[in-house]
């Protein structure tokens, strides 16, 4: 399982032109989940993402996390994670879990992050999307499970 984190002021997720998911402050976050990943990942990556301290203090040190801040939490599929371009000129997605895993693994993450956070919304799994941000600091950060 691989999340991209990007701190926003805020962003948004569009499908042919309606759209389905937008946040104000808190957090985009790419979700991307391999052919071995499991269920049992998912908690573990919830905890880690939402008590992760990439938000200012006071004194402006990232000392806060999303739960600290009450920020909300914009959840898209990005099977594109796990591409692998070493060789040759065209991306390998053989390390992507398929669809029917894949969907039911970012569900499941969905549903855990919305029991620890009060606004989460999300993309539409599978559709061809277009995704908006203002990127806060710039902070962008990846989380890998085991990392």
């Amino acid at each position: 399982m691989k999340i991209v984190i990007q701190r926003v002021q805020r962003a948004s997720v569009t499908v042919e032109g309606d759209v389905v998911g937008a946040i104000d402050f808190g957090a985009l976050v790419l979700l991307g989940i391999g052919k071995n990943d499991q269920a049992m990942q998912i908690p573990r990556m919830v905890e880690k993402l939402i008590n992760l301290r990439f938000f200012h203090d006071d004194e402006g040190k990232m000392n806060r996390s999303l739960l600290d801040v009450g920020g909300e939490l914009l959840i898209v599929s990005q099977f594109t994670l796990y591409a692998n371009c070493k060789s040759g000129r065209r991306p390998s997605f053989t390390d992507s879990a398929p669809p029917d895993l894949a969907k039911e693994l970012y569900l499941r993450f969905v549903e855990e992050a919305r029991g620890k956070v009060a606004k989460v919304q999300t993309g539409s799994f599978g559709a061809y999307m277009q995704v908006s941000l203002v990127n806060d600091g710039p902070v962008t950060l990846l989380l890998e499970e085991g990392r």
